[in-house]
């Protein structure tokens, strides 16, 4: 059974930063593309970032220069860095395969940025 569990987030003062971890369950990094989504209260839950199992990345405009995503096939963790963060960044993230299943969602992290 896959599971992804989220950690790293907490409240930031605008212009902070944050690394969030998304470790598996199970070895799907080397073959599955890997995603990082966000959802705001009242919101739809966003893809920001996606990686590919062979590497290759791609941003949200909203969070392009800003985000970085990065993965460890070894632990089997996903990450993101997310630099300059802004109040409008505040949200639940989540990770999960790039194609989401909904059978993946985890629980998610809370990132608050707040002055």
């Amino acid at each position: 059974q896959v599971q992804f569990v989220e950690s790293g987030g907490g409240l930031v003062q605008p212009g902070g930063s944050l690394r969030l971890s998304c470790a598996a369950s199970v070895r799907l990094f080397s073959t599955y593309a890997m995603g990082w989504y966000r959802q705001a209260p009242g919101k739809q839950r966003d893809l920001v970032a996606h990686i590919t199992s062979g590497g290759s990345t791609n941003y949200a405009d909203s969070v392009k220069g800003r985000f970085t995503i990065s993965g460890d096939n070894a632990k089997n963790t996903v990450y993101l860095q997310m630099n300059s963060l802004k109040p409008a960044d505040t949200a639940v993230y989540y990770c999960n395969t790039a194609v989401p299943r909904a059978d993946y969602w985890g629980q998610g992290t809370q990132v608050t940025v707040s002055s």
